[in-house]
């Protein structure tokens, strides 16, 4: 299993990690589809190659291949918004009103239930830090249903991925 190979990589010093790790895996606050849906897209997001390898495999056991596609899309689009809406609030005021003018036509059309891919958005957005992009994300996902609840727990996938990712790069690193 994919999780438990993450779990026995963490070093003794990420044992929250590991904890962490496996009791999220196991949630019932998510569907299968949005937990590991949130899980794949947040390790897109950390740029580990390890992390990403070990997650896609037992998402891929779980997800429908539009899921799966749909997940990698939402962070891929999330890198891509990420940075330009990050931009546009650092720029100021006067450039709220630029037109994007950048193709975001996954949003509309992400092959699976929207409000699965606005919660993977959050998930990446929160690992990207986007604020703009969280909150609009978080919007959209508690008008459509999702509870408080579930929202916090993707992000505490997101935010567990991603210590997960920092734990090994360190190991890796420093071995």
């Amino acid at each position: 299993m994919s999780i438990d190979n993450l779990k026995e990589a963490l070093p003794e010093y990420a044992k929250d990690l590991k904890l962490n790790l496996g009791t999220l895996s196991r949630t019932t606050e998510l569907t299968e589809q949005q937990l590991w849906g949130t899980f794949l897209a947040a390790a897109v997001a950390t740029g580990n190659a390890t992390v990403l390898a070990e997650i896609s495999e037992e998402a891929a056991d779980v997800l429908s291949g539009e899921a799966y596609n749909a997940a990698l899309g939402a962070a891929s689009i999330m890198g891509m918004n990420n940075i330009a809406y990050r931009a546009k609030s650092f720029l100021g005021a006067e450039y709220g009103e630029v037109r994007m003018g950048l193709r975001m036509n996954i949003i509309g059309n992400p092959g699976v239930e929207k409000v699965d891919f606005e919660l993977w958005s959050l998930a990446v957005s929160t690992i990207n830090g986007c604020h703009d992009c969280t909150a609009a994300h978080a919007d959209v996902v508690r008008k459509a249903g999702l509870t408080k609840e579930q929202v916090w727990e993707a992000v505490k996938v997101a935010a567990t991925v991603n210590g997960v990712a920092a734990a090994l790069t360190a190991k890796s690193a420093l071995s």
